[in-house]
């Protein structure tokens, strides 16, 4: 089979760009963009159009809201703060955030709020890392009155509109009790918030500013932030959401005048990232190369295996692999057994075409990205189409399955 310079096949890229290309076809998928990188070179495809129903091409360089596939990256703020024993692992924080100190329990998990007992010990730096704090969306508790009462106070998605200042939200987080003990069970999407705000008040600046400083520039990750410039803002396709029944399409978030046109009050870690595939692609390559990028250390060794191995107990794992019991199809391929590591979904058994050790994530506006260190393989599928039905997942599904045959 003939190779190229790249790690891969000719017949396994041309595939995947075929693979690709049906996606876009079928009418579900206005477009994409591609990117496989593997011992310092990079393949990118870039197909289909920006809009639904043509408009401009999509381009190597359009830029993509990460959803949750923006906390791999924010997390690295909070190792940066480790390195320095700015934050330890498990120091209380209550001095950072006090909202969060002197908490009261639920005494069953569905249980009603006011039924509560004291918290055995702190919450901890680690608590918040590995996403066991107490509090966050539990795929087994979904209709519990602390899950309502969490969603009415905390949410900020395309539906509930912009998030208060960090400091009211923090408030209104420390207004609730935690469903668990610290420590105890893993839980989603949270912490990561919570650390996002831990992070800018240790280092006293705008958590996007200290990223920037730290991290984002020096890897040269230009093109992300928590807000699309003006003069960049052309480059950012609308969201869309079909309808789950009719798959008819409908715009979640124009460009132009949208969520990330301007500059949130509310700088959100667990999901508020616009970026490109390229800027991704410099971040898990630091990742691959135990923190070092270009010749300039950016995160301690330790660090970066502190984020990308697992740090769940078997007890703690199963609600992990409870999160994807009854939403599959929208996870094909996406780490959805596993561990966790900080930030990021860390394989700890084969999932399908990936093997052990795999980390990354996905996000629910129809993106994906993960690096493998057995093969030294990076991989970053990016669409603006929503996990309302299942079109992109199964685009980052198939996109999974031809990267990995097209290795040479």
């Amino acid at each position: 089979m003939a190779t190229n310079d790249s790690g891969f096949t000719e017949a396994g890229l041309r595939r995947l760009r075929e693979v690709l290309e049906r996606h876009v076809e079928s009418g579900k998928i206005p477009g994409l963009v591609a990117l496989v990188g593997r011992g310092g070179r990079t393949h990118v495809e870039a197909i289909g159009t920006m809009r639904h129903g043509g408009g401009p091409p999509m381009r190597r360089d359009t830029i993509f809201r990460m959803a949750s596939t923006s906390k791999p990256v924010t997390m690295a703020a909070a190792m940066v703060l480790l390195d320095e024993c700015r934050l330890r692992l498990d120091d209380p924080v209550d001095p950072w955030l006090p909202e969060l100190a002197d908490r009261q329990v639920l005494r069953r998990p569905d249980g009603p709020l006011d039924d509560t007992v004291p918290a055995r010990r702190p919450i901890t730096v680690r608590d918040l890392l590995t996403s066991t704090f107490g509090l966050g969306t539990d795929f087994e508790s979904m209709t519990s009155p602390i899950r309502a009462a969490t969603f009415e106070r905390l949410d900020y998605s395309v539906a509930s509109g912009p998030a208060p200042h960090q400091d009211e939200w923090m408030r209104r987080l420390g207004e609730l009790p935690l469903q668990y003990q610290p420590g105890v069970r893993w839980q989603y999407d949270l912490s990561n918030e919570v650390t996002g705000v831990l992070v800018s008040r240790v280092a006293g600046q705008p958590l996007e500013a200290f990223l920037r400083e730290r991290i984002l520039g020096p890897l040269g990750m230009k093109d992300t932030g928590f807000h699309v410039p003006a003069d960049r803002i052309d480059r950012l396709p609308p969201l869309y959401g079909p309808d789950p029944q009719t798959g008819e399409f409908a715009v979640w978030d124009q460009a132009a005048g949208g969520m990330f046109s301007a500059p949130p009050v509310f700088q959100g870690a667990g999901g508020g990232l616009a970026s490109t595939a390229d800027d991704y692609h410099a971040y898990f390559r630091m990742l691959l190369n135990h923190g070092v990028h270009d010749g300039e250390r950016i995160l301690s060794r330790a660090a970066v295996e502190l984020m990308t191995t697992n740090r769940l107990s078997p007890e703690q794992m199963k609600a992990r692999g409870a999160m994807f019991d009854g939403v599959a199809h929208l996870s094909s391929g996406q780490g959805a057994a596993g561990g966790w590591g900080f930030g990021m979904s860390v394989g700890t058994s084969r999932d399908d075409y990936a093997p052990v050790g795999r980390f990354g994530w996905f996000g629910g506006t129809g993106t994906t990205a993960y690096a493998d260190p057995t093969h030294q393989l990076t991989g970053i599928l990016l669409t603006q189409v929503g996990l309302s039905t299942p079109d992109s997942p199964r685009a980052m599904a198939d996109f999974w399955t031809t990267l990995y045959q097209a290795l040479d």
